[in-house]
């Protein structure tokens, strides 16, 4: 097993008391798999995987449960110890590049001191490879676009540069936070193939974080669905698009447009917002918004069902 993840629970100390934001997920993730991670904004995605990382600096952060990345507890590891790890083990691809990139050194620059950090090589020698890692993420003109700045750069070639400099350490795990939303959609379709060959030929296990259905349905092998920090769904993909169980993971679905049929006249929405951390209902998060709400959702359901597919609603029957 690549990663086993159990009851992670990141809470953060406020003036308001303290304000749980992932509220004990549990998923394993296997070696050369892809999990999709799928919520809206607010749901805990990204912050599980900061969390996993080790990436969450906040001194109110509150980090309880356990992360087993390879047998190596990742919980309580101190800061230098999980620099050893990321940029060589792991790695994270970051949604903005050019807040992730640094704007007044090179790309090549930036590349090479992220393989001269864990790799005892001349700069010689590491530039030579930062230029075979643009290369490989379809970067033309790679020995040109090496000493580029990146404000000159497009915003795809940007985000292929940030695969890059991820993939420089050869990690086992790569997390990426939404690496498409900024592109248009003839990008973000290469940049999701890209993905998945630099997976299959790296062997690395990845970690997709998304909002978006159609990029979940194009790379992931399993999908996990989160909602107010919580689990509320995880199946294999098949299994989710063909038969989602909890309500929340349906109104997600019908709420894209339809490729095949009749034109609807309004799309579906889910109605209301996601709730506050700090005044979470009783019961089911989703319940307020739910139309297939009963009195039994003011008690919190648990994930429950085979290990094939899991649902945490009383009623999941009823979502389909």
């Amino acid at each position: 097993m690549m990663l086993t993840v159990r009851d992670l629970k990141v809470s953060f100390r406020t003036e308001h008391g303290t304000v749980p934001a992932v509220d004990g997920i549990s998923f394993d993730l296997n070696e050369g798999e892809v999990l999709g991670l799928l919520g809206e904004s607010g749901s805990g995605k990204t912050l599980s995987l900061l969390a996993v990382m080790g990436l969450l600096n906040d001194p109110n952060a509150i980090i309880t449960g356990s992360v087993m990345f390879k047998g190596q507890e990742l919980i309580g590891l101190t800061p230098a110890q999980m620099s050893r790890l990321r940029g060589k083990d792991l790695a994270m691809i970051f949604q903005n590049p050019m807040a992730a990139l640094t704007p007044v050194y090179t790309i090549g620059w930036q590349i090479a001191e992220q393989i001269r950090q864990h790799q005892k090589v001349s700069a010689k020698a590491a530039r030579a490879r930062a230029v075979e890692l643009l290369h490989e993420v379809n970067i033309p003109n790679a020995g040109q676009v090496v000493d580029r700045f990146p404000h000159q750069l497009s915003g795809g070639m940007r985000q292929r540069a940030l695969i890059a400099m991820a993939l420089s350490g050869g990690p086992s795990l790569l997390v990426a936070d939404e690496p498409t939303t900024a592109l248009d959609v003839t990008v973000q379709a290469q940049i999701i193939a890209l993905l998945k060959r630099l997976g299959r030929e790296h062997g690395s296990s990845i970690i997709f974080i998304t909002h978006d259905m159609g990029v979940i349905a194009e790379i992931a092998d399993k999908v996990m669905v989160m909602y107010a920090g919580r689990i509320v769904e995880r199946a294999a993909t098949r299994t989710i698009f063909a038969a989602p169980q909890h309500p929340y993971t349906r109104a997600l679905m019908e709420s894209i447009p339809a490729l095949t049929g009749a034109i609807p006249h309004r799309l579906k929405t889910i109605s209301g917002a996601p709730p506050g951390l700090h005044n979470l209902p009783r019961g089911c998060a989703f319940g307020p918004r739910c139309p297939k709400r009963q009195d039994r959702c003011a008690t919190r359901p648990t994930l429950t069902g085979d290990a094939a597919h899991m649902t945490a609603c009383f009623f999941a029957e009823m979502a389909e």
